[in-house]
C-alpha cells in the first residue's frame, strides 16, 4: 500500500515533526460474563446480566442483587450488590437508584469486572467497543507523528494492539512490526501493547509507516489533517 510521506532527514535532525493528536473515548459494548456452575445445566456456564436489580427490605436492613441468567438454559444467579445493610447506612441516591432499577447504575454494576471476580475466577470479557474520536490538535502539513490519547472510563480487557489493528484497519502483524522497529510506542499508565487498555494510555506512532488512510481513520470523519 502507498505510504504517507516520511519526514525528511533535515526535519528529523532538527526534531521538527507534524504531529496530529487525537483522543479516543473507548466504551465497551458487551458486559463481561461470569462463568459459574449452573444447577440446571450441571456444569460451568456463562451468565449474562439481565439488566434487572432485585431489592428486598426486611425491617431496617436491605439486600439487593443484580440478576444474571445462564446463557444456555436461562437459569438465574443473584449477584449480591448489598447484603444485610442498614438502610440508614446507604446513600439515599444510591438506594433510590437501586429501587428504580436505574440504567446507569445497572450498567456500572454489570461492567465491574473486579467485583465479579469476587464470585468466580473466570470472567469472560469481550473486545467489542465503540470509539468516539476527537482531534486535540491539527497538523500543519502531512502528518508524521500520530498520538492517540485513550480515555477508558470503565476497565476493559481489550488489548492496545487489538484496538489499533481494528480501528486503523491494519493487521496485527503490521502493529507488531511497527513496535519491533520502534515506530510505535506506548506511554503509561499500564504501558504495553499486549496489556489491557487503561485510562490515560497514549499510543505514539510514526505515521509515515502507516498505510494510506490510517491517519484519517484515527482522526475520524471531518477532522482536518
Amino acid at each position: 500500500m502507498p505510504l504517507l510521506r516520511r519526514a525528511s532527514q533535515r526535519e528529523e535532525q532538527a526534531g521538527v515533526f507534524n504531529t496530529l493528536r487525537v483522543q479516543w473515548s473507548i466504551a465497551p459494548q458487551t458486559a463481561p460474563r461470569p462463568w459459574l456452575n449452573c444447577s440446571r445445566c450441571r456444569g460451568p456456564r456463562g451468565f449474562r446480566s439481565s439488566g434487572k436489580i432485585r431489592v428486598n427490605a426486611n425491617g431496617r436492613r436491605i439486600d439487593a442483587w443484580l440478576i444474571y441468567r445462564c446463557t444456555a438454559c436461562d437459569g438465574t444467579w443473584n449477584r449480591p450488590v448489598v447484603e444485610r445493610l442498614e438502610v440508614a447506612a446507604l446513600d439515599r441516591q444510591f438506594l433510590l437508584s437501586l429501587q428504580a432499577n436505574e440504567p446507569d447504575l445497572v450498567r456500572s454494576l454489570a461492567f465491574d469486572v473486579a467485583a465479579l471476580k469476587r464470585w468466580t475466577g473466570h470472567v469472560q470479557e469481550f473486545d467489542d467497543v465503540s470509539v468516539a474520536r476527537r482531534a486535540l490538535s491539527e497538523s500543519s502539513g502531512p502528518v508524521q507523528v500520530l498520538e492517540i490519547e485513550c480515555r477508558v472510563p470503565r476497565p476493559i480487557g481489550l488489548r492496545a494492539d487489538r484496538l489499533l489493528a481494528s480501528e486503523l484497519q491494519v493487521s496485527r502483524s503490521c502493529i507488531r512490526s511497527l513496535e519491533k522497529a520502534a515506530r510505535l510506542r506506548t506511554v503509561s499508565p499500564g504501558s504495553g501493547l499486549r496489556r489491557s487498555l487503561r485510562d490515560g494510555m497514549r499510543l505514539i506512532i510514526d505515521a509515515s509507516f502507516l498505510p494510506e488512510g490510517s491517519v484519517e481513520r484515527a482522526a475520524g470523519t471531518g477532522c482536518a489533517l
